[in-house]
């Protein structure tokens, strides 16, 4: 079988000691989703009216981009988090890291993109 004792060789088998952090980082970005949202659907209630340039000069305020921005990468941070649980329990191997570096490209291509869309009808561009 091998030599050495039944202690010996399952050392360093067991946790990363990456558990408590990950889950406390999902607690967090929870807490903010929950409080960001409820904020969105208050000052989406208070819109006058809901046509594009309403909306449009509503977003245009720093009050309402700053917390849309945070809204997006908090959203978007919470979702990779989730799904890099999902991966990690179900994927072995090459697709493990296949998926998590398609996850991380995905997250980020879609996060960058909604962050471009908020900078460009705050700062007021055409």
């Amino acid at each position: 079988m091998g030599s050495g004792t039944e202690l010996g060789r399952v050392r360093g088998l067991g946790s990363a000691k990456e558990g408590a952090h990950h889950w406390w980082l999902q607690r967090v970005t929870a807490g903010a989703n929950l409080f960001l949202m409820l904020w969105l659907m208050v000052s989406v209630a208070r819109l006058p009216g809901y046509d594009y340039a309403g909306v449009r000069s509503w977003l245009s305020s720093g009050w309402a981009a700053v917390p849309m921005a945070l809204l997006v990468v908090s959203v978007f941070y919470h979702f990779r988090l989730g799904l890099q649980v999902l991966i990690e329990d179900y994927l072995h191997g090459e697709q493990r890291v296949a998926a998590l570096l398609l996850l991380n490209f995905f997250v980020v291509a879609l996060g960058a993109t909604a962050l471009f869309a908020i900078v460009k009808v705050a700062l007021g561009a055409a």
